[in-house]
């Protein structure tokens, strides 16, 4: 019997650091570690609802990820959405190579500012 990586609390309950910084205006980054799935999302939502995004750029490191499904691509893309209204600006930093094939999949990569 395999164990079920699934089942590790580091994968199934994301890390969530907030690090404010104003390098050149206001910059928010928001670090997450573990999965980004049905289970995980919720929280990384409650925590970004907290955030103010007009007129800022909000920053998700995502070196950390270990996995992301399309519950974590809903949340970005709803995050992409919100800032954009809010005349804020999204970018995701250090995404995965399995993130990135999802949003490859979904022809979303042009959707979003992606960093190194």
């Amino acid at each position: 019997m395999g164990s079920d990586p699934k089942a590790d609390l580091t994968t199934m309950h994301p890390t969530l650091n907030i690090d404010t910084a104003t390098p050149s205006g206001p910059r928010t980054v928001l670090t997450i570690a573990g999965a980004l799935d049905m289970d995980t999302c919720p929280r990384v939502t409650a925590t970004t609802d907290t955030l103010t995004l007009d007129g800022c750029t909000l920053v998700l490191d995502l070196s950390a990820v270990t996995f992301m499904d399309s519950s974590g691509l809903n949340m970005l893309l709803t995050l992409r959405n919100r800032a954009k209204a809010e005349q804020g600006t999204l970018e995701l930093r250090a995404l995965p190579d399995q993130a990135l094939r999802l949003l490859d999949i979904t022809g979303t990569r042009d959707l979003f500012t992606l960093a190194p």
